[in-house]
């Protein structure tokens, strides 16, 4: 795994730290000043998600920051849950970009990350050059938030890595067929850490409450803030198979936003790693639209 140059602990308004972690450019093609690249993970994972991704960002000359949002990886758990929302986590990324010094930077977001990314694009438009969704739009497959509904704060510890494998495997292989035992192996140390009684997925499990708050069938869509990223560089990746992100629904992004870099990763559901051919040329794609 990548090892961060530098990590943080940044408090929010209500002293509750997020952690960051940040690596430093290993190249930089033509000396020319680049916005820093901020990851924000999904729902029940944490800044390991992009460990794959970094090298790519790094290489291509980018600061890259990847934070645990609170009650995740190694931030800290919100002693009150009622708390686990975007409208508390936009803020949260605000305050780590004001202690990290960076006044913008290009966003690329899974899932969850997606969406508040586009929420701080429609309340703090000066933070965000350029978004890149990563399996997630302004409409839900409800088929897909009812399967992870079905899971958030369930999963019991395992007993030793070889189960937590076979736990990840179970929940994941329908998004990643016939991919090998390093592969899992790897999913699941970026997912899990090292608890008292064994691995634990690395998350607060009171984040589920609000997440099965509202039925999936009842979660509105948000076409109206997909009005903010219209005027900046915006790029989507969607796994071919994805029960989050409907073909359909990129079809009508497109519609609203004709120059939206689309990319479809084959065989993978919800959500790309984004190491693959294609995520890594649309990222790219965002980033010279960005600067």
């Amino acid at each position: 795994m990548t090892a961060p140059d530098q990590t943080y602990l940044v408090p929010g308004a209500d002293g509750v730290r997020t952690f960051v972690a940040e690596w430093q450019p290993t190249a930089q093609a033509d000396g020319t000043a680049r916005l820093p690249v901020l990851l924000v993970h999904g729902l029940t994972r944490n800044h390991r998600d992009f460990l794959p991704l970094v090298p790519h960002l790094t290489a291509a000359g980018r600061r890259v920051i990847a934070v645990d949002v609170r009650g995740r990886g190694r931030s800290d758990r919100d002693p009150n849950p009622a708390n686990y929302h975007v409208g508390t986590y936009v803020p949260d990324m605000a305050a780590v970009l004001a202690a990290l010094s960076v006044p913008k930077a290009v966003w690329i977001g899974t899932s969850m990350g997606g969406l508040i990314a586009t929420m701080t694009a429609v309340f703090m438009p000066h933070l965000v050059a350029g978004v890149l969704l990563n399996d997630v739009g302004p409409e839900i497959d409800p088929t897909g938030l009812a399967r992870i509904q079905s899971y958030v704060g369930e999963v019991r510890p395992a007993r030793s890595w070889e189960e937590a494998t076979a736990m990840i495997r179970a929940i994941g292989e329908a998004a990643f067929p016939g991919r090998d035992d390093a592969f899992w192996s790897d999913f699941a140390r970026r997912t899990m850490d090292e608890g008292p009684d064994g691995p634990v997925f690395a998350y607060d499990p009171a984040i589920s409450a609000l997440t099965r708050a509202t039925p999936a069938t009842e979660i509105p869509t948000m076409w109206p803030q997909f009005e903010a990223l219209r005027a900046m560089p915006l790029a989507v990746v969607r796994g071919a198979l994805s029960d989050l992100l409907a073909a359909s629904t990129v079809a009508k992004m497109v519609e609203l936003k004709p120059d939206l870099i689309v990319a479809e990763v084959p065989d993978t559901g919800h959500a790309p790693i984004l190491d693959e051919p294609e995520a890594v040329a649309a990222i790219h794609a965002l980033l010279e639209r960005t600067g």
